[in-house]
């Protein structure tokens, strides 16, 4: 047994992964996929034919999931594509705050009031006018 000590450094983190591998051929409407390095929900799915020279192909359009923007691609069906976890949480609000804050409560029944109000202004009068 050695007396020395081993030290490692760690640049990553826990080890989890944003995406994880799905055969092209599987993934289906209402899915999601990365198009682009952006994560996508599917909009449309369309299958070519085997051709003369080789694999079937997946058209995907995809819209993302973070600006709305439209996403197109063509994929071999039997290769893998990138599939992102995916996790949608729901909230009730509670309070809109003078200072820009919602107070949001969580399924668990307890606050969540780190969040704050957006700035695009049809997005803020459309939450506030909900609200009231």
């Amino acid at each position: 047994m050695s007396d020395e000590e081993h030290h490692f450094e760690s640049k990553a983190d826990a080890g989890a992964s944003k995406t994880y591998p799905q055969q092209a051929g599987t993934i289906r409407k209402n899915g999601y996929i990365v198009i682009k390095n952006r994560a996508c929900k599917v909009v449309e799915v369309s299958t070519s034919k085997t051709g003369k020279h080789g694999h079937a192909k997946c058209h995907f359009v995809g819209i993302d999931i973070f600006n709305g923007k439209k996403l197109e691609d063509i994929v071999p069906s039997s290769h893998n594509c990138d599939v992102p976890h995916v996790n949608r949480t729901d909230y009730q609000l509670i309070d809109i705050s003078e200072d820009g804050f919602v107070s949001l409560l969580t399924e668990n029944g307890n606050t969540k009031d780190d969040l704050k109000l957006p700035t695009d202004d049809t997005l803020l009068t459309q939450i506030k006018d909900g609200f009231c």
